[in-house]
């Protein structure tokens, strides 16, 4: 199954990839991230080239908060595309009769760590669509389950100017 999913976003990435349509910037993006965990996501710039994201999604019957710095680049070949790096943090809960990967069934998780992220980034010039592609490891300080290492995830936002 998530071989298949990864297939299937790769293919419409490369689709992105080949369009040889031109696109403009957005200032705002919103919309749903599909992964390992499913969940919200808003990006906003706060210049050409950084924005914040914060993304709220769902772990192991829990929910988690992230909020991230980014940096964007452009792709000079082809307009409309950026790769992106960034970091940040997250908080949340893990919820009960999650095993595994915990050693008990009737116990709730408050998890805090420090994430980094990865990625493409490209907005459609004729539709206020963006999609971004990336890689999000994470590292926790509490409770157990310390390393992420498997957090891909496709977003698709409907974007603001």
């Amino acid at each position: 199954m998530l071989k298949k999913a990864i297939v299937a976003i790769v293919a419409v990435f490369v689709m992105v990839i080949v369009q040889e349509s031109e696109a403009q910037t957005y200032s705002t993006g919103v919309g749903l991230r599909a992964g390992v965990t499913n969940g919200l996501s808003v990006k906003q710039f706060l210049t050409y080239d950084a924005a914040v994201e914060g993304i709220i999604h769902t772990r192991w019957k829990g929910l988690l908060i992230t909020g991230l710095y980014e940096v964007h680049k452009d792709v000079r070949e082809i307009q409309g595309l950026k790769w992106f790096y960034g970091g940040g943090a997250h908080l949340g809960t893990w919820g009960k009769k999650t095993n595994p990967p915990f050693d008990s069934d009737d116990t709730e998780y408050t998890v805090f760590g420090i994430d980094g992220i990865i990625g493409l980034d490209y907005k459609f010039i004729d539709a206020p669509i963006n999609l971004s592609l990336d890689y999000k490891p994470a590292y926790n300080f509490t409770n157990g389950v310390t390393w992420w290492g498997d957090e891909l995830a496709l977003s698709i936002r409907f974007t603001f100017n």
